[in-house]
């Protein structure tokens, strides 16, 4: 394994009385709106799929034959169905992975089932005779997956206002799987709130519920260990015979010269709402004296009118994979001279092509299939080895991949120190070519690359046609084997259109003695970006986009979408206000500043603000420093900025610790009980949750409260939206 390749992945209710009627359509037209944080009524169009919510035919009711999943389960003779709620994709996958085992092994047609393309209420209608099976996934504070908030909403609507009595799922036999984050003081809330109405109206869980934590890195684990106890019940319980696995293509891809290259896909994502070319205008460093890179990205939003962002939301952005894992996959693969070969893909007959038609367009190349459409940087899970092995071009190769699969214990152990990509997999188990290794297997197999999402740190009030990202570059280090990294698949993708020198830095692993490791970072090329003069494999494969473009960020572009969020700042500016980030985490909390300000500059009163912020040292990781210092300044008392450094000297201290001294209780307890303020968390989870134990503490000290009291005091702010968080992992 030595030889492998070291690789990845608010203004505010104003004084109406003084304002003209005109002035008052002039700033509503020339703000398009910005400035009045109004809920969104379009916001659920961002997650539904009109295609397939009102059909393709004219038929009169061909949106209830659409929607209605009892219905399309019989239409399609298919006994089970899967149905996934997912943020980032992992829970899709896994739908996907389950639907497709269960019909290969016991001979079931099994149905997968975007939450967002059905009607909640046909979820009741499904019969005794058919099988339901949940994968959700929970994210931030409780909350459910984009695709999941039209059942959810559904769900816990008539759970509160019918009858506790009424058992409108009473035919309903399900199994429930949840994917959540211990870290998260809502932890896997998502399934088990699903489950506990589905019971309460009748429903019959013929399992307890199942759930994975990614806090443990076990997610991979915990899904193989319930999708076994799964298969067990089908065996023992329903009497369903299990034979072995064979894999059965369900599509054809084949090559056809005569398309015409103006109608192949290059790398359009297939995403609702369609990301946008977004021109970059600047990449600056925003880390001093680190090896590590930390990124502010500056975007034009000049030729897209109809992208309208607020403080506060995120912005999506699309990757590339990384050429040298492209190509190490066609060798691999035998399939190098094949990449620029147009090719058509279409299932084959009575085959259920629907899932895949969603990952890959047709008629597109192998080349742009594997930079565009596919995570082939994603580490392969254990049980995906088993229906791989067969494939194996040697019984030494074969016998390699059976191990890995069956011995949990022995994945582990190499996973440690060996990054179990696709591409890599074929090429630690020997250097012979995998020639037989189906396309189709590939297609069906690994998961759709899927965007990653940054908080917007600008202010669409200061800068409405332009959006900022603060990124920090990742790299994540084998436990025993630090030599070997695996970079954020994205964020080294912006590093790469950044004229900041190739190399990122590493942080050992916890039993390494030695400091960060420098590490060269791999190319990348986005298809969709370029000419199409410039498509071919031999001229973007070995070249980076720093070395094939001189000049600056002239002519670079990203693909982006927006994803709205609460995160926003309150109506009125006066409200006191509590921010607490870490790291990357000042990002959104940046934005709100720099709107608060510009109020503050057109004669507009604000409330007290006290920002906490975290970071290793002052001297490497501090970012923006000289911005929050004239900040601090401008805002003549009105904002405080707190610093905690966890790697300085004598000085180590987290934001929670801080919160902590003397010298902040009494400021904080008086803004956010006596000034009714409101707080705003952004960083990791679990800094996140200890925050929140940090500021119930400074209340039930200062204003002599019980602990049943502080609890009862944070859910009703939470419930106001008063409290608010910005997390992740």
């Amino acid at each position: 394994m030595a030889s492998l390749l070291t690789l990845q992945t608010q203004p505010t209710p104003i004084d109406y009385v003084a304002l003209t009627f005109l002035s008052v359509v002039g700033a509503t037209y020339l703000s398009r709106g910005i400035l009045w944080d109004q809920p969104d009524p379009y916001r659920h169009l961002l997650f539904e799929r009109p295609q397939l919510k009102y059909g393709t035919g004219s038929a009169g009711n061909t949106e209830k034959q659409t929607r209605n999943i009892a219905r399309k389960l019989e239409e399609t003779n298919s006994p089970i169905v899967v149905f996934w709620g997912s943020q980032s994709g992992t829970a899709e996958s896994f739908a996907h992975r389950l639907a497709r085992e269960i019909t290969l092994r016991f001979g079931k047609n099994t149905l997968t089932a975007d939450l967002s393309d059905y009607d909640p209420s046909s979820v009741a209608e499904i019969p005794s005779s058919r099988l339901a099976i949940f994968v959700l996934s929970t994210y931030g504070e409780g909350d459910p997956a984009d695709n999941t908030i039209e059942f959810w909403d559904w769900l816990n609507s008539n759970d509160r206002n019918g009858e506790k009595k009424a058992k409108i799922f009473s035919s309903l036999r399900y199994f429930a799987f949840g994917l959540g984050n211990s870290n998260y003081k809502f932890y896997n809330k998502v399934i088990d709130r699903v489950a506990e109405v589905l019971d309460a109206h009748g429903a019959n869980a013929l399992l307890p519920v199942s759930r994975a934590n990614d806090a443990t890195g076990s997610t991979q684990e915990d899904f193989i260990t319930w999708k076994e106890a799964l298969f067990t019940f089908f065996r023992e319980s329903l009497g369903f015979e299990q034979s072995e696995l064979v894999y059965q293509a369900t599509l054809t891809i084949t090559p056809d010269q005569s398309i015409e290259p103006s109608t192949l896909h290059r790398g359009n994502p297939k995403h609702n709402p369609t990301p946008v070319a977004l021109p970059i205008t600047g990449i600056r460093q925003l880390f001093k004296n680190s090896t590590r890179h930390c990124l502010h990205i500056d975007l034009d939003l000049s030729s897209t009118p109809d992208l309208v962002y607020k403080t506060g939301d995120h912005l999506a952005v699309w990757p590339s994979n990384p050429d040298e894992e492209v190509s190490l996959l066609l060798h691999m693969l035998g399939r190098t001279h094949e990449a620029d070969i147009p090719l058509s893909i279409s299932a084959i007959d009575g085959a259920d092509f629907e899932d895949t038609a969603k990952k890959v367009p047709s008629p597109t190349t192998l080349l742009v299939l594997f930079r565009h459409y596919l995570e082939i940087t994603a580490l392969l899970p254990r049980d995906i080895l088993s229906t791989l092995a067969p494939f194996a071009p040697t019984p030494q190769a074969k016998s390699f991949l059976s191990t890995l699969a069956s011995n949990k214990d022995a994945y582990a152990a190499f996973t440690r120190s060996n990054h179990l990509t696709l591409a890599r997999v074929l090429s630690a188990s020997g250097s012979q070519q995998w020639t037989s290794l189906p396309l189709s297997y590939i297609l069906e197999t690994l998961p759709a690359l899927q965007p990653r999402y940054y908080s917007i740190s600008s202010s669409s009030v200061v800068s409405p046609r332009k959006i900022s990202l603060t990124v920090l570059v990742l790299s994540t280090p084998l436990l025993e084997n630090p030599t070997v990294s695996i970079p954020g698949l994205t964020s080294t993708y912006l590093l790469s259109l950044s004229d900041i020198p190739s190399t990122q830095s590493t942080s050992p692993s916890p039993s390494s003695k030695n400091g960060d490791v420098l590490l060269p970072l791999p190319s990348y090329t986005n298809t969709l970006l370029l000419p199409l003069e410039s498509e071919s494999e031999s001229e973007t494969a070995t070249t980076s986009p720093q070395q094939s473009e001189k000049g600056g960020n002239k002519n670079k572009k990203i693909l982006a979408h927006l994803r709205r969020t609460p995160f926003k700042l309150p109506r009125t500016p006066t409200t006191p206000l509590l921010l607490v980030a870490a790291g990357t985490g000042l990002a959104p909390l940046r934005g709100m500043l720099h709107e608060r300000r510009q109020l503050l500059k057109i004669g507009r009163p604000v409330g007290e603000m006290i920002l906490f912020f975290g970071c290793r040292s002052p001297e490497e990781d501090f970012i923006y420093k000289e911005e929050l210092e004239e900040m601090e300044a401008a805002f003549g008392g009105k904002l405080t900025v707190v610093t905690a450094f966890s790697r300085f000297g004598d000085q180590r201290k987290y934001v929670q610790e801080r919160i902590l001294e003397r010298e902040w209780r009494g400021r904080i307890a008086g803004l956010l009980v006596g000034g009714g303020g409101n707080v705003y968390i952004c960083g990791r989870a679990g800094m996140a949750r200890e925050v929140e134990g940090c500021v119930g503490r400074v209340l039930g000290e200062e204003q002599g409260w019980s602990g049943e009291r502080v609890e009862e005091w944070v859910r009703g702010v939470k419930r106001r939206g008063k409290w608010m968080g910005d997390v992740w992992g």
